[in-house]
């Protein structure tokens, strides 16, 4: 029995979120796998940079910059996408946000800013993406979520029902999509020191405490996460729909660690 290809060569995809952090290592990821990728997000100058990355690597990309607290920018860049590429056969969402307050300290405003980025953000974008890829009978979204999806990080409560929303809609999406040809999955990744969370992590006792409970005792290596990305993009992902797949070191099944 011969193994569908991992090979991403002839496809289109988009990363949301793609100009920094894990979104940007994504963009690699995929490019170096033989996709074509538009790495979009809202500042025209790592949009520039994170496609000027891919072009390096023989592939071809676009300058398209959005926000996915709005539509209209999201429906823009789709239509930038489809004119120049052709199709798009893939969406990473990876844009988030997320801020440390005590919950009762938390007020609605920034309560609604997290969610309406990390949870209606990646609905928006599944929404104007996935109805391209219904159209056409085909495509793979990539939905990064968070151990937050599973386990309650400390004084985070706005980012840890944005990212176990996340979940759900994923699975939501693989019951309604998986059918009409659109796999929809996840990957939750486990302790990545980021720009958006080096302020939690960088010697402070909820670092050094994140590496206790990681059996591996190290935290993850952002270039750790594409094989899960190019899997699930692919042609050899073809029956895995609606799962959340997990690159932690270990650290969900960990119990008493010695």
């Amino acid at each position: 029995m011969t193994l569908p290809a991992l090979s991403l060569g002839g496809r289109v995809a988009v990363v949301i979120g793609g100009t920094s952090g894990i979104g940007l290592t994504l963009a690699r990821g995929l490019a170096q796998a033989g996709a074509d990728v538009v790495p979009i997000a809202r500042r025209r100058e790592h949009v520039e940079a994170a496609a000027a990355e891919v072009e390096a690597l023989g592939r071809r990309s676009l300058r398209v910059t959005a926000d996915v607290t709005d539509r209209a920018s999201l429906e823009a860049a789709l239509d930038a996408c489809v004119s120049a590429l052709g199709k798009v056969d893939v969406l990473v969402n990876c844009a988030a946000c997320t801020k440390r307050t005590p919950t009762l300290d938390l007020g609605e405003e920034e309560w609604h800013r997290i969610l309406d980025t990390n949870l209606t953000g990646t609905l928006r974008a599944c929404q104007v993406f996935g109805r391209h890829m219904l159209e056409r009978g085909s495509g793979r979204i990539v939905n990064v979520a968070s151990l937050a999806s599973f386990v309650a990080l400390f004084e985070v409560a706005a980012y840890n029902a944005s990212k176990a929303a996340v979940a759900a809609l994923t699975k939501s999406l693989a019951l309604e999509w998986g059918p009409r040809g659109v796999n929809v999955n996840g990957i939750a990744p486990g302790v990545f020191r980021t720009p958006l969370n080096h302020e939690l992590l960088d010697g402070t006792e909820r670092g050094r405490e994140l590496v206790a409970r990681t059996p591996l005792k190290r935290y993850g290596r952002m270039e750790e996460l594409q094989g899960a990305c190019v899997l699930l993009s692919s042609e050899a992902a073809s029956f895995i729909n609606g799962e959340v797949i997990v690159v932690d070191g270990g650290f969900l099944a960990s119990g008493v660690l010695s």
